[in-house]
């Protein structure tokens, strides 16, 4: 599918609305998200690469938006998802009230190894959402990349026990990663190593496959630059893939979604129930999952409804629409 032509920059600005919207819980470090909406001839649009990034790494997100606006989807082959609970770094007394507002029961996926916190803290609040969920239920760990190899081989050692999914970027690097599959292997732990970061800021995804260091792979939308480009480096890599989200608003989530529904085979549910953890969205009914499964249709209708009256109400500051248009205007530079 070829690239859609890209617009111009005064289209672009013209295009864009700036939002802020608070947020449930703290995670990734933020209380707040903002994200810019573009609304283009194909529909809307989210570009919201997180702040510190740098440009080249926001002209990506911006190409995927580009896509969504401005040029043509992959068709899907299935009209729903399943999808997984997110559970933040919180104290393991808070995860059941976390729990209770997530109608994604059957798979979730759990924060570990947050600054300031440590093993004690990741085993009790994995130990109680295996308890609150039970035997049955797929439980997953997400590091960010915050292990050393020998850190994930002792917190993976104490975690197996609880049934693990998989962990997702234990440690930063791929070199990491291959070398914790290595040694996990050595020592009978039986955790698969799933690999995002690694996968979605690199400048060649696929090390991953050719140093062997995953089992499978987490991809996102907008870090890929799109849901065409997001298939190839799946198709490429040649492992299964678990699409997840990017903190985004009901319009990201929609296009996660999109992409989770044209991938050829999809084996794990999906981290795209992220909604449940914003006060406030851009859509008047924000895109949460209903018994643990987003629809396409829900989706596609999410993506059609951004309600004018949202962007209004959550429109920040005039110099942070300053910062958000300065940066559009670097990124669209880069494409």
């Amino acid at each position: 599918m070829p690239d859609p032509e890209i617009p111009d920059l005064d289209e672009l600005l013209a295009a864009a609305h700036v939002v802020r919207l608070p947020m449930r819980v703290r995670f990734r470090g933020v209380t707040t998200r903002e994200a810019v909406l573009l609304r283009g001839p194909a529909g809307w649009a989210e570009w919201a690469p997180f702040v510190e990034y740098a440009d080249p790494d926001a002209a990506r997100w911006l190409a995927a938006a580009v896509e969504a606006g401005w040029g043509e989807l992959p068709p899907p082959v299935r009209d729903e998802v399943g999808v997984n609970a997110t559970v933040p770094a919180l104290p393991a007394a808070e995860v059941e009230g976390l729990l209770a507002r997530v109608d994604a029961r059957r798979t979730a996926k759990v924060k570990v190894a947050e600054a300031g916190q440590g093993l004690v803290d990741d085993v009790e609040r994995v130990t109680e959402v295996r308890r609150l969920l039970g035997p049955q239920a797929r439980i997953r760990v997400d590091a960010n990349g915050g292990w050393s190899v020998e850190e994930a081989t002792t917190a993976l050692a104490r975690l197996a026990p609880l049934d693990l999914e998989y962990a997702e970027q234990p440690c930063a690097t791929v070199e990491e990663l291959a070398e914790l599959r290595r040694t996990l292997a050595r020592h009978a732990i039986d955790v698969p190593v799933a690999a995002d970061e690694s996968i979605r800021r690199a400048e060649d995804p696929l090390r991953v496959a050719r140093l062997d260091a995953a089992d499978l792979v987490v991809v996102k939308v907008a870090p890929l630059g799109g849901i065409a480009r997001a298939l190839d480096v799946i198709e490429r890599c040649g492992l299964p893939a678990v699409v997840s989200s990017a903190l985004d608003t009901s319009v990201g989530l929609s296009l996660g979604v999109r992409l989770a529904a044209a991938l050829p085979i999809l084996q794990h549910d999906c981290g795209l129930g992220t909604a449940t953890l914003f006060d406030a969205d851009v859509v008047a009914e924000p895109l949460a999952p209903k018994a643990g499964r987003l629809t396409l249709q829900r989706a596609e209708a999410a993506r059609d409804l951004v309600d004018p009256a949202a962007l209004a109400a959550y429109r920040p500051e005039p110099e942070r629409e300053t910062w958000w248009r300065d940066r559009l205007t670097r990124a669209h530079a880069l494409l």
